[in-house]
């Protein structure tokens, strides 16, 4: 009993608090029924959201609670300063200190080792490499403040009080893996009474039962074979490195999209919206399209905050290439200490410019390259999932000179012998990810329109699904390593 009682409270490193388990379910049910008496009073409300989203990110986090509480304390003051200076100097000092203090934990959590091995590298020299550990969620709530302190100094929000900028930043549902959310669309929603009706929770359960399915069923189990082929490539032919590419490529949609559809559903639950941060982003007919489908949040963040100050399309054409290329440098840069990331941004970046110039050179809607777009963009952004996935550079371009030199279709055959249940789920989730949107809408009224009983056998169907699929130790999120 008293074991449990400790476990309940304590943080373990090597099983951090997620959505998609268990303990998880468990904490969620005792949490709402805690909500159900508190819901109608604003500041009760609040603060118990806070008390149970520091107890979730303790269990996530541990002990780096403390330094999340930190930046918003230190956030907080600076954007106090902003708002009560008249002096442009103070204010502007007051924004970029609050900015560069953010990111420096940022950096040195996260960027330290990579700087150090890389002097190494340079210089000779023997610097060593320190044992960091990555605070999750540092990088998601670190954009989510410098984008409240830029907000503040242009004048576009005011300061809150301090308990509800506390509840804009440490609300567990997107406190760890997004989406990023803007102070000026959660703020109003701390001060408002919360409305919550049965269609709102009829699209909670609906997004959550979906993203426990995208994330637990289809995600984690094609992610077994991808983390085989990957983990050494050069073992493998061209056929598998490929596939093991595609699998990739719909893992970590269906990882990441079930992770945000699993948060908003919380959310709503909660009465409280969270933006849409992802798109149908496979059926993109072009690059450009594909980042405003895209992790929708980082996309508009990264627009808003590092390519419009810098310029955006007010410089002229040239310096518009040139800062689309920055920005998706700083974007790739953002999702890892490694050059494999920078790669992958440069790569995104080179073919947002192409797209620029076709769309210059080659204006008007041209019906005939639909298809094509579509097989182009898809295909490119499938070939930059590999160094985002891939241990090394080197690994990176080991699958790339077997995708091209040792490609087999026969293997297809084998590869769907040998696993029946992997081919299954690869084609439900390519139909899911690329299903016309009118039948996303008659599964979506199907389940509205459904009686309770049929929402909790779906459930009770789903769970059953996870436990049997699940082969050793629960997946983490993806971009919890980000």
């Amino acid at each position: 009993m008293w074991s449990t009682i400790t476990e309940l409270f304590s943080f373990s490193p090597g099983n951090p608090l997620l959505f998609h388990t268990g303990f998880f379910f468990f904490f969620l049910c005792i949490f709402l029924i805690g909500y159900s008496f508190v819901a109608d009073n604003p500041k009760a409300r609040n603060m118990y959201i806070m008390l149970l989203s520091f107890y979730f990110y303790y269990k996530t986090s541990g002990w780096f609670l403390g330094l999340l509480v930190f930046t918003i304390s230190s956030d907080y003051f600076f954007s106090r300063v902003i708002e009560r200076t008249k002096e442009e100097v103070t204010r502007k000092t007051a924004l970029v200190t609050g900015i560069l203090l953010s990111l420096s934990f940022l950096l040195y959590f996260k960027y330290v080792n990579f700087f150090i091995t890389n002097v190494n590298a340079l210089t000779g020299s023997e610097y060593l490499v320190r044992n960091v550990i990555l605070p999750i969620g540092i990088s998601f709530y670190t954009f989510q403040s410098i984008s409240y302190l830029v907000d503040v100094y242009k004048k576009k929000i005011t300061v809150p009080r301090f308990r509800d900028y506390l509840m804009y930043m440490s609300f567990f549902p997107h406190l760890v893996a997004g989406p990023i959310v803007r102070a000026s669309d959660f703020l109003p929603q701390v001060k408002k009474g919360v409305t919550i009706t049965p269609e709102t929770r009829n699209e909670a359960f609906y997004l959550i039962i979906k993203g426990l399915i995208k994330k637990a069923i289809i995600s984690d189990y094609i992610a077994q074979y991808a983390d085989s082929i990957f983990s050494q490539p050069d073992a493998f032919s061209g056929t598998e490195n490929t596939f093991a590419t595609l699998c990739y490529t719909f893992q970590i949609f269906f990882d990441f999209s079930g992770y945000t559809d699993i948060a908003i559903g919380v959310a709503l639950l909660l009465g409280f919206r969270l933006g849409i941060n992802f798109r149908s982003p496979y059926k993109s007919l072009n690059i450009t399209d594909f980042w405003r489908r895209w992790h929708i949040s980082l996309s508009q963040w990264l627009r808003d905050y590092i390519y419009i100050p810098m310029g955006g399309n007010a410089k002229g054409f040239r310096i518009q290439l040139l800062l689309l290329v920055t920005t998706m440098l700083i974007g790739g840069f953002w999702h890892g200490a490694d050059w494999k990331f920078v790669f992958w941004g440069l790569g995104h970046g080179l073919l947002l410019v192409f797209h620029k110039l076709f769309v210059k050179y080659f204006p008007g809607e041209m019906r005939f390259f639909k298809p094509i777009g579509w097989l182009l963009t898809f295909s490119c952004v499938a070939l930059l999932w590999v160094p985002f996935r891939a241990t090394s550079m080197a690994d990176t371009l080991t699958v790339y000179k077997s995708m091209f030199t040792s490609f087999d279709f026969g293997m297809l055959r084998l590869i769907a012998e040998n696993n029946p249940l992997l081919i299954v789920l690869f084609i439900l989730g390519a139909w899911l990810t690329l299903m016309p949107e009118q039948f996303k809408e008659i599964l979506r009224n199907i389940f509205f329109s459904s009686k309770f009983v049929f929402k909790m056998a779906m459930l009770i169907v789903v769970i059953q699904l996870m436990i049997q699929m699940r082969v050793q130790d629960v997946h983490p999120f993806i971009y919890f390593e980000f």
